[in-house]
C-alpha cells in the first residue's frame, strides 16, 4: 500500500519521473500520506488485499504494478493468500509488468535448517508469480538503514559507550535506505525487456557492524561500538521475534546476493550510510 515506506517511495518516484500515470492504492484514502500523493498528481483509490473485488477494480486497465505484501505475525497464511490473489488478478487482467518486493525462501534454501517467516512467505510468492506466468521482476531489499532508528544503540554497562547489537561478526551487512527504492523501481519499469523474469538483490553499501558503529559515532558524537554479539546470544535476549530475527542474521552471514553496482546503476543517487546518518542525526539526540 502506498502509505507504507516502500509503496510511498515508489509512488513519489513515479510521480517525479512523470512517465507513468500513477494510481496509488491504499486501504484508507483519508490518510495524510494518501492525500499528499493525490495533491502531487496521483489517482488515489481504496482497496484491500483481503477484498478481491476492490483489488480487481484498482488494477483494471493498469499497465503494471509495484506490490509489497505485509507479514502478519498472527496469521502465517495471510500474506501468502493476499499475494496469490494479487498474482492471480495480475495474470487475469494481463498486466504487462509487475515489480514485486520479494525475498529468499530461506527455509527452502537451507532445507529447513533456518526459518525466517517474513522472508519465506515472500520467497513462496516469488515462485507463485513465476509459476502462473506473470511478467514479474523481483527486487530483494537488504537491511534497512531505517531499522537502526528502532534497533538503536544501547547504553553499555560502563555507561560511557553504546552497543550496536547486530549479530553479524565481521561479515559485512548489506544496507539501504528504503526511501531509495522508488527510483530503482522506476528504472526497472522503464526497461521491461531487461528486467522481466529477473531477481535483483539491492544494496547501497556493504559495511561491517564495526563500520556502521564508527560512522554513527562520527555523526552523532556518541561513542558507539560493535557489541560483538553472536546470533545465539541475540536469540537469548528474549524480545518478541528474536528467534526469526536471529535466523535472518544467520542467513545474512551466508552473504545472499545483493549487488551494489546494479543498485547504483538503477538509482545513481542512492545514499551511503554516512549520508543517511547525516540526514537523520537529530533522531539520535536522545541517546
Amino acid at each position: 500500500m502506498v502509505t507504507g515506506a516502500q509503496g510511498g517511495s515508489v509512488a513519489r518516484a513515479l510521480l517525479e519521473d512523470g512517465n507513468f500515470l500513477v494510481r496509488a492504492v491504499t486501504r484508507d484514502t483519508s490518510k495524510p500520506a494518501a492525500r499528499k500523493l493525490e495533491e502531487a498528481g496521483a489517482e488515489v483509490v481504496a482497496a484491500d488485499l483481503d477484498d478481491k473485488e476492490s483489488v480487481e477494480a484498482a488494477l483494471l486497465e493498469a499497465y503494471g504494478a509495484f506490490v509489497v505484501t505485509v507479514w502478519d505475525n498472527s496469521n502465517k497464511d495471510k500474506e501468502i493468500t493476499q499475494g496469490k490473489l494479487f498474482a492471480d488478478l495480475s495474470k487475469q487482467l494481463d498486466l504487462k509488468h509487475v515489480v514485486f518486493s520479494g525475498l529468499e525462501n530461506v527455509k527452502k534454501l537451507t532445507e529447513g535448517k533456518l526459518e525466517v517467516p517474513h522472508f519465506d512467505s515472500k520467497g513462496e510468492l516469488e515462485e507463485y508469480f513465476r509459476s502462473i506466468g506473470v511478467p514479474m521482476t523481483s527486487v530483494r531489499l537488504p537491511y534497512y538503514y531505517e531499522n537502526l532508528l528502532t534497533t538503536r544503540p544501547q547504553k553499555s554497562t560502563d555507561r560511557n559507550t553504546y552497543d550496536l547489537c547486530l549479530p553479524m561478526g565481521d561479515v559485512p551487512l548489506d544496507g539501504i535506505s528504503v526511501a531509495d527504492l522508488g527510483p530503482v523501481v522506476v528504472s526497472i519499469l522503464k526497461c521491461p525487456p531487461l528486467f522481466i523474469g529477473k531477481v535483483i538483490g539491492l544494496s547501497a553499501e556493504k559495511l561491517t557492524v564495526e563500520q556502521y558503529a564508527a560512522i554513527m559515532s562520527k555523526v552523532t558524537g556518541k561513542n558507539i561500538q560493535d557489541a560483538k554479539i553472536s546470533p545465539e546470544a541475540y536469540e537469548k535476549l528474549g524480545s518478541p521475534g528474536s528467534t526469526p530475527m536471529a535466523n535472518m542474521f544467520r542467513f545474512y552471514i551466508t552473504k545472499p546476493d545483493r549487488n551494489v553496482s546494479i543498485t547504483r546503476e538503477l538509482n545513481p543517487k542512492v545514499k551511503t550510510f554516512h549520508q543517511w546518518c547525516e540526514e537523520n542525526k537529530d533522531k539520535y539526540k536522545d541517546l
